[in-house]
């Protein structure tokens, strides 16, 4: 079992800043950020692969960036530029052995 809890959510004004922390019970390799905006599907926004790799999405790439603390067993979700389209929950997840494990999710408000 991997218990995710996600912190560092807002409001922000557009053009604002966020950092999104997602912190594991235990260390796991293969972690990632979704987010969920009001009445759409769920989304990857990034990912953060085994070997230290990361991945960021077309839709925030150049303004979302994704760093972790292995030592902490943390991840962090770096938001910059935001813009009204980028409100929505924001979950961190965590893949080991088939099996997915999400966080409760945080909310980020954009709006001026």
């Amino acid at each position: 079992q991997v218990q995710l809890v996600e912190s560092g959510g807002g409001m922000v004004q557009p053009g604002g800043s966020l950092k999104l922390t997602c912190t594991s019970s235990r260390s796991i390799n293969a972690m990632g950020w979704y987010r969920q905006a009001p009445g759409k599907q769920r989304e990857l926004v990034g990912a953060s692969e085994p070997g230290g790799k990361t991945n960021i999405l077309d839709p925030v790439k150049g303004r979302f960036t994704i760093s972790r603390d292995n030592a902490k067993n943390t991840m962090y979700l770096h938001m910059n530029s935001l813009k009204v389209e980028d409100t929505a929950v924001y979950y961190c997840s965590a893949e080991e052995y088939g099996k997915t494990y999400w966080g409760e999710g945080t909310l980020v408000t954009v709006s001026s």
